[in-house]
């Protein structure tokens, strides 16, 4: 497997992400003009009600978990990769930070009131197994909030392909640790369209799915309740 199919064996993407911790913040602010805070804050807002026991998953260095705690929240934020808890970890105290899998969540059947994924379901090694694990850990009526990147199409098309397949890479290059964002073009390319994630999250137990669109439809925030 490599970075250029944008599919990668979940060591392998492990270790990408504790190499590329010290730059994801940055890149983040770089590929989104700084709008992904703005797209965080409207999950939070989407999904979390004050008081909430919310889990994000695939937290990363904690941006969407924060959020969510902003907007009420009791948070949990999960991720595998322990460099990018470490700067979770620097960000809040108030956040409980958990290094553990998103394919097999460390947490009982219907432990959160909301759930979240913040530009990480495409990471996922099967995002059928991710959705479900999401669904079993969610309370009945339980929210989901996933905000991902996706492919668009009409107007933008070209404007997306050159941003992500082009500059994007590049900049990464020029941050220590920042070429794995080749990977970036190729795994959103392999991710499902907006419709067919919607589909998806129906096939696996969610219901009154639906979806908003971002920047034109270069970023989706899907959301659902638990069946």
């Amino acid at each position: 497997m490599t970075v250029e199919t944008g599919r990668l064996a979940p060591d392998a993407v492990r270790t990408m992400f504790d190499r590329i911790a010290p730059v994801y913040d940055a890149m983040n602010r770089v590929m989104t003009a700084g709008l992904d805070r703005r797209w965080r804050a409207e999950t939070a807002r989407a999904i979390v009600s004050p008081g909430d026991r919310v889990l994000d998953s695939c937290c990363g260095t904690g941006d969407l978990a924060i959020a969510s705690l902003r907007a009420g929240g009791r948070v949990t934020g999960l991720d595998f990769s322990e460099r990018m808890l470490e700067r979770a970890r620097a960000k809040s105290d108030q956040v409980e930070w958990v290094q553990g899998d998103a394919l097999a969540l460390p947490f009982d059947d219907g432990s959160f009131d909301a759930a979240t994924i913040g530009f990480g379901a495409r990471n996922l090694d099967d995002l059928e197994a991710g959705l479900r694990e999401l669904r079993r850990v969610l309370r009945p009526a339980g929210r989901v909030g996933i905000l991902e990147i996706t492919q668009p199409r009409g107007l933008l098309r070209p404007f997306y392909k050159l941003w992500f397949d082009g500059l994007v890479p590049v900049a990464g290059k020029l941050l220590p640790g920042g070429s794995a964002y080749t990977y970036l073009p190729a795994s959103v390319r392999r991710f499902p369209r907006a419709k067919e994630l919607a589909e998806l999250m129906q096939d696996t137990g969610f219901e009154q799915v639906r979806y908003r669109l971002f920047a034109g439809g270069i970023v989706a925030l899907h959301t659902g309740t638990a069946g």
